[in-house]
Parts: C-alpha cells; structure tokens; sequence
C-alpha cells in the first residue's frame, strides 16, 4: 500500500531519490576527503617533468588510455599480473585521472622501466614486430613530430593553481627543456616513469 502511495506520487519519489542519493554520497564519498592516503601524495612523488607531461598529453591525444587501463586492482590475479595494487596517493597530481576499467590492452600502472627505451619505441612504431598477437595501431608519426613546447609552461602554471608542486624555476625552464624533442621522446619518458614510486620487483 505504502509502495503504491509512492509510485503514484512523482513529487514524492523524487523527494525520496534525492534524499537516497545523497545519504549514500555522504556516507560513501565524503568520508574520502577527510583520508590522507587518498588526498596525500605516496612517499616519493614527484610531479611530471615537462618531457613527461607533454607525453602524457601525447598519450591521451592518442587514445592509449582508451584500450589501457592504470588501475591495478587489489585481487590475485591482478597483482600477480601486474604488480602492487594502484594507491590512490600515486596519483593525486593527475588531471584528469586515467583510472578505469576497459583493458583491451594490459594495464600500464607498472609498465616503467619493465621494458628498455628501445623496446618501446619499436613497440610504438611497429607493434607485431615484438609483440606477434597484438592489435595495437603503430604510432609511426611519433618519430617525425616535434613537440609543441610553446604551450608547456601555462599548461604547467595551471596545475600549480591547482596544487601540484612545481616550483616556479621549473615552469620558467620547462619551454626550453623539451625545446627540439620528439613526440617519441615524451611518450617514452611518460611511459617509463608510470608505476615506479612504489616499489614492486617481478
């Protein structure tokens, strides 16, 4: 009876959808804000370099975070695969997150310096040349472009705004930092430090 009063009253129901929604928001999420391993930096983060950031950018203007996940979740099979499980205070200076759920790659969270620079510039440039089975796009184009270091030092600026630590000498040097540098480069370097803070030797 009371369950029929409800679904013929739309005013009602939505008065009772708001006020469930947000007892569970309050009781899931908020309390997050009040963690330090959620808000806190892991020890030993550092921010991107310049090299590293504009291969982050590089990273995600080519989708590579659409077929890779960086979210090592906490069960066996992953971390037996993968390495240590993601902490959320690894990845307090990311804008925007690359956490998620689609793998129709392997996860990357612990790919840094598992495999040599070269090994992933032939990776990138010519996928089934070391891995037969994959279905990886090549990323030829890599090798030729330059980046664009003319955008780098606002973009750094920017995150400074919104607390990540850069100090003002290395957003005044960062333009002439990757000045000359190719897209490979960076991405490389953005590869190579991902999963490194914490320490998990396979």
């Amino acid at each position: 009876m009371r369950h029929e009063i409800v679904e013929k009253n739309l005013g009602l129901m939505i008065v009772l959808i708001v006020v469930v929604i947000s007892g569970g928001f309050l009781a899931e999420v908020v309390p997050l804000f009040f963690q330090k391993d959620v808000n806190q930096p892991v020890d030993g983060l550092e921010p991107l370099s310049a090299l590293e950031l504009e291969g982050r950018d590089i990273y995600i203007r080519e989708g590579c975070h659409v077929c890779h996940t960086q979210q090592i979740r906490p069960f066996r099979a992953e971390t037996e695969r993968y390495g240590h499980y993601s902490v959320a205070g690894e990845f307090v200076y990311d804008r925007p997150f690359l956490w998620g759920s689609k793998r129709t790659g392997p996860d990357l969270a612990r790919v840094g310096g598992r495999y040599s620079d070269a090994w992933q510039r032939q990776h990138l440039y010519d996928p089934r040349s070391v891995v037969p089975e994959s279905n990886m796009p090549a990323f030829p184009w890599l090798f030729d472009n330059r980046v664009k270091h003319t955008t780098i030092e606002a973009r750094m600026r920017t995150l400074q705004t919104l607390g990540v630590p850069y100090t003002d000498e290395q957003v005044a040097s960062a333009a002439s930092d990757i000045e000359g540098k190719f897209e490979i480069e960076a991405l490389v370097a953005y590869l190579q430090q991902l999963g490194t803070v914490i320490s998990d030797k396979r």
